[in-house]
């Protein structure tokens, strides 16, 4: 049976879903005598931790009191102080934690302090879920990379597109806000540069209950090795275009990057494959570096075969519409694999969107071991 205290502060740690990255989702709950006196959740980076806040909420009542925290407590100083510092302040007597966090600055630091100052800590309340809660921040932290999904609307025989001149769309109203809701969850989008020219997305977060910040859309990516994007396109006229990143070769045109960056939009020059694509194990440590921890890839078909055969991605989502296309131009998801491809995926998720179908694939892979 799944504890109550620790199943309140993973629902907390939920809340920052949309705000929160790169640091994980954290919520903590404060018990003192069998009563919930204190609760906190992580906001926003840079803003105090979720310990912090519920200590504030729990006063003098934290005194004696039992900590429930989804992920170890910080201990070093960064834009915020240390959470272990303040529940030794606040002379907790015993903290439950759900999984070790893997960040070299704490790792297994934050319970030794804990203990060394005589607070007992209890590790593995709720661990699975902890983990499925955050796999984004622990792949983020380990490998130094985004964790990185793709995501696409495909026809019943398997197709994401119709032939030149028809209607576009595949999927229902539904399946659309579904898709908007997921381009929240997450750091940065990337496409490729015949999707930026064919579709002129603005691969932003749009939704009729919402009037997010413009701070917190997501970052925009393109990759284009010829470099040869027109200039008017929406992602680079835009309030946004300052969080559009351009992935392109030396051998793109000066005189084009010197436009484009004229426009507020970064330019990077990335290392090209035999076959003469961005090299996308580049892209990924570069975006990596620019403390991007989650990306999704929107497509079009070459783009999300590479990340495919390269074996990057992590999740893949598809929303399946009940439609056939049967057009032999039309083009499917992922082109010229083996027969059946080496990698192994299961069903984590499968959502009806009537009257469409959204499946959640996640692959299946060794099972990430935190230090205690």
């Amino acid at each position: 049976m799944m504890n109550p205290y620790m199943h309140e502060a993973l629902t907390l740690a939920e809340q920052g879903r949309y705000s929160c990255a790169p640091n994980p989702m954290v919520g903590c709950v404060i018990v003192n005598r069998g009563q919930v006196v204190g609760r906190g959740w992580h906001q926003r980076a840079g803003e105090p931790h979720a310990e912090i806040v519920a200590l504030h909420e729990a006063g003098t009542l934290a005194a004696g009191a039992e900590i429930y925290v989804n992920l170890e407590p910080c201990c070093h100083e960064g834009r915020t102080g240390s959470c272990v510092a303040a529940l030794i302040a606040a002379k907790v007597s015993c903290v439950h934690l759900a999984v070790v966090d893997p960040n070299p600055l704490v790792a297994g630091q934050g319970l030794a302090q804990l203990r060394a100052a005589g607070i007992a800590v209890h590790i593995g309340c709720c661990a699975d879920e902890a983990l499925a809660l955050n796999q984004i921040f622990f792949h983020y932290i380990t490998q130094k990379q985004p964790f990185v999904m793709a995501k696409w609307a495909m026809s019943l025989d398997g197709k994401i597109s119709v032939p030149s001149g028809q209607s576009r769309q595949l999927t229902s109203t539904a399946a659309l806000e579904h898709s908007h809701r997921l381009r929240q969850a997450v750091a940065a989008i990337l496409v490729g540069a015949n999707t930026a020219i064919t579709d002129d997305p603005q691969l932003t977060v749009r939704r009729k209950d919402l009037n997010l910040d413009p701070n917190l859309q997501p970052w925009r990516i393109i990759l284009s090795a010829k470099g040869d994007l027109p200039h008017h396109l929406h992602l680079f006229n835009s309030p946004l275009a300052s969080k559009t990143l351009v992935y392109t070769t030396e051998h793109s045109l000066p005189s084009w990057r010197q436009r484009i960056e004229s426009q507020g939009v970064s330019v990077i020059i990335a290392p090209t494959t035999e076959e003469g694509m961005t090299d996308l194990l580049f892209v990924l440590k570069d975006l990596g570096e620019k403390h991007i921890s989650s990306l999704l890839v929107e497509g079009g078909s070459r783009i999300l075969t590479s990340f495919y055969r390269q074996a990057l991605l992590q999740k893949i989502i598809i929303y399946l519409a009940p439609k056939f296309i049967g057009h032999t131009e039309a083009l499917s998801p992922l082109r010229s694999l083996d027969l059946i491809s080496e990698q192994s995926w299961q069903i984590e998720e499968m959502l009806f969107l009537a009257p469409d179908v959204c499946l959640t694939l996640k692959k299946v892979e060794k099972k990430i071991c935190l230090p205690v």
